[in-house]
C-alpha cells in the first residue's frame, strides 16, 4: 500500500502532464486567432517545463538539488500564467478556456510555492507576492 505522500506524489505528475497535454491541445485554437506563434511556442515550452522540472528532481542528488527542481518548476508556473493572460487578453473568444487553464496552472504554482518553503523549512511564511489574473 502506498503511503499519502507517495500517492500525492504520483497523482501531482499526473496532474501535471495533464495540464501539458491540455495546454498543448488548447495551443492550436490561439494560432487560429493570429496569435503569435513566439507567444504559443512560450506557452507550450513553460508549461511543459512544469512537470518535466517535476520529474527530473526524482533524480536529484541532493536535497538542494531537489529544491532546485521545484524552484525551476515554480518559475515555469509563473511564467506559464503571464502566458495565458497574454493570451486571453488578445482573443477574447478564448477567454473561458485560457481562465480554466489559468486557474489550473495557479493551483499547480501555489502547490509547489507550498512544496518548496516546506522543504526549506519555512512552512509558517506566508507570501505576500501575488498576482491576480
Amino acid at each position: 500500500m502506498q503511503n499519502d505522500s507517495s500517492k500525492f506524489k504520483k497523482e501531482f505528475i499526473n496532474r501535471l502532464i495533464r495540464f501539458s497535454i491540455h495546454t498543448i491541445d488548447f495551443s492550436e485554437k490561439p494560432r487560429k486567432e493570429k496569435i503569435s506563434l513566439s507567444v504559443i511556442d512560450q506557452l507550450i515550452r513553460s508549461s511543459t517545463s512544469i512537470g518535466a522540472n517535476v520529474v527530473e528532481a526524482k533524480s536529484s542528488s541532493s536535497k538542494k538539488d531537489y529544491i532546485h527542481y521545484f524552484e525551476i518548476a515554480l518559475k515555469s508556473a509563473n511564467e506559464t500564467k503571464y502566458w495565458f493572460v497574454i493570451v486571453r487578453e488578445i482573443a477574447a473568444r478564448l477567454q473561458a478556456e485560457t481562465n480554466h487553464l489559468l486557474k489550473e496552472v495557479i493551483e499547480i504554482a501555489n502547490i509547489l510555492a507550498s512544496g518548496v518553503l516546506t522543504m526549506k523549512g519555512k512552512k509558517g511564511i506566508i507570501l505576500h507576492f501575488t498576482l491576480s489574473f
